[in-house]
Parts: C-alpha cells; structure tokens; sequence
C-alpha cells in the first residue's frame, strides 16, 4: 500500500508509536478525527467491492478482546490451547474467495495501535492456559495477511520478538505474502511458525487478487527455509477449478522439485468452506466470479463442495502430497 487519500483516527488513537510511525509515512492523507472506528466502518450500505478500489485506513484503540478461541473455521493444528487475535481488520489482497468480504461491512482498513495491551492479554493467557502441558497456539494473522503490511506497521517482527522472549508461546503468521526481506533481518526461533498459503499459478493468477505469484512465494519460503525458520505450506482452499486434480498434482510437483522436502516443518490442506451467510453476503455484492456460485453443500452454517466431491479432493490430494510428506505431518480440513 503505498498510499492511502484519507486516514480516519479515534482521538485515543492518537499517540501511539503506531499512529506517530503511519501519519508520518502518509502525510499528504487527509486526516479525519473520529471517536470510534465503528463510526466509519459500520456504516450501513457499503459497497465491499467499490472501497476496494480505495481503501482508506482507520487507525483505532481495540477496547477487549485481544484473544479469541480458535473456531470450526479455523486451524489449530491439534494444539488445545488455540487462539487468534485481531490486530488488523481486512487485508491488503482481494482474493475472490475470501470471507472477509462476507463478514466485514467495509473493505476500509482498521489497525489496532495499543500493542502493549495485546501482549499483557497474551502473557495472561499463556500463564492461565489451560492446558499446561502445551504451549498456548495463537495464530496472529487470521483476519489479515500482517506481513504483506510490514513495510507499513512492522506487526510481524513485533510478535516475533514477543514470541521468542515469551516462554510457553507458539504463534503462527499465516501469509501470501513475498515480502520475506521485511523480517529477514530477525533470527529464527523455534516459537514461530510462518505459514505460507499456496496455490497453482492459474488460481493464483485468477481469483487471488494483488497476492504475488507463485514463483514470488517459493523464492520467499526457500529463502526462510534457509535462515531456519520453521516454514509451514498451506494447500487451502482447494477450488473445484476444471480439470482441479491435474492442475492441482502438479502444482505439488513443482512445489516440492523447488523447495527441500525436509526443511518444511508440516503442512495444510483444505477445500473452500465459508460460514452460509458470509457466502449470501458476497453473491449480492458481486456476480464476476464463477467460484462463488459453484452449486454448493449446505451443513449446519457452513457451505462447502458435496461430501463426495470433498472426499474425492482431498483423497487425491493427500495421495499426492503423501509421496513427499508423511501423514502424520499433514492436517486435512474438509
């Protein structure tokens, strides 16, 4: 984002490093005072799509709720103390098959600026965790993509830095994002996890986008792989495209010809799934993408491909990525 014509900012926003550090990286935005940021991204009748074309940022003071329960929707990898948090709301992408254009009523920017009361939240829940035996799981990069901003609020080395000085802490960075060089600088620690989320260069290339290529991607995760860090690859969400399972094999055969099978620590993979509404949400606003309007599965609130095309997705694929990673290292998600 290298710029953005206006910035909204709560008065107790004002102050912050965070706040100090943007409005000095944009000073030609018009600034616009407000008490909270719901004033402006809970407006009725916004157009997700339209502000896309946009966005504004809205800087803000989160009041509670600095950690979240992990849900159905999300990853936790078998850890029981799971949590995310919000730091950021929206995300620099617009890939078509996003929730985030379902659950959000605005494609504005919010960013959270009182880290500190992020971090004390987080060193509560790690030493009341229930589950001493095993670290508290947080994923920091659920409803955002943090290191695609990096270059704007370093999010990502400051969560970093936490983690490795947080003893019982395991975060994961969940990105599309190539902009590796942002936190190259930093030594990798084995309390991080960074999660780099894949896709064939013809997905890539169609429904995800401003998110770099695939070949940006794999050069990023190679050259973390390299430094140390433990590098986690995301194959989720799985699109029912034509001819899915060739594009899709061989896909996973160009990424494991590129990247050293024994350096990846584990892997993801999943078929698209969306809570119903957020799915009802978005084929109102938008009628250009023929991914949303595949004739889907509705279970409970979630929609998703029909049992038999999901079992045969992810059986496929996991005869696939089996042939390079053992199993016990592969977490499925139907």
């Amino acid at each position: 984002m290298s710029k953005f014509s206006h910035i909204y900012i709560e008065d107790e926003a004002l102050g912050y490093p965070i706040s100090t550090r943007i409005l000095e990286r944009f000073p030609n935005a018009k600034r616009v005072w407000i008490g909270d940021y719901k004033e402006v991204f809970g407006r009725l009748n916004q157009h997700f799509q339209i502000q896309k074309r946009s966005v504004k940022l809205i800087l803000a003071v989160k009041k509670g709720g600095y950690l979240y329960r992990g849900s159905d929707f999300s990853q936790g990898f078998g850890y029981k103390n799971f949590y995310y948090n919000t730091l950021m709301l929206n995300c620099v992408y617009n890939c078509d098959y996003c929730y985030l254009q379902g659950m959000y009523p605005s494609a504005n920017m919010v960013l959270f600026v009182n880290l500190e009361d992020f971090f004390e939240a987080t060193r509560k829940a790690v030493a009341e965790r229930k589950y001493k035996s095993e670290p508290l799981y947080l994923s920091v990069s659920y409803n955002t993509d943090l290191l695609a901003f990096e270059s704007v609020v370093p999010y990502t080395a400051y969560w970093i830095e936490f983690a490795d000085a947080c003893d019982d802490l395991l975060i994961e960075v969940r990105t599309k994002s190539a902009n590796y060089k942002a936190i190259k600088h930093l030594k990798a620690t084995p309390r991080v996890i960074l999660a780099w989320t894949l896709s064939p260069r013809k997905v890539a290339e169609v429904y995800e986008k401003g998110a770099p290529s695939l070949d940006r991607r794999l050069e990023a995760i190679r050259e973390a792989m390299e430094d140390g860090w433990q590098v986690r690859l995301c194959f989720d969400p799985v699109l029912r495209i034509r001819n899915w399972n060739y594009v899709y094999t061989d896909f996973m055969e160009e990424v494991f010809r590129y990247l050293p099978v024994e350096k990846v620590y584990d892997v993801s993979l999943g078929v698209f799934r969306m809570n119903a509404d957020y799915l009802r949400r978005i084929r109102k606003l938008r009628q250009d993408s023929d991914i949303l309007f595949y004739p889907f599965e509705v279970r409970g609130d979630t929609v998703s491909y029909p049992l038999l095309h999901r079992k045969e997705m992810i059986s496929s694929l996991l005869e696939k990525l089996t042939q390079y990673i053992p199993e016990e290292r592969i977490a499925v998600w139907e």
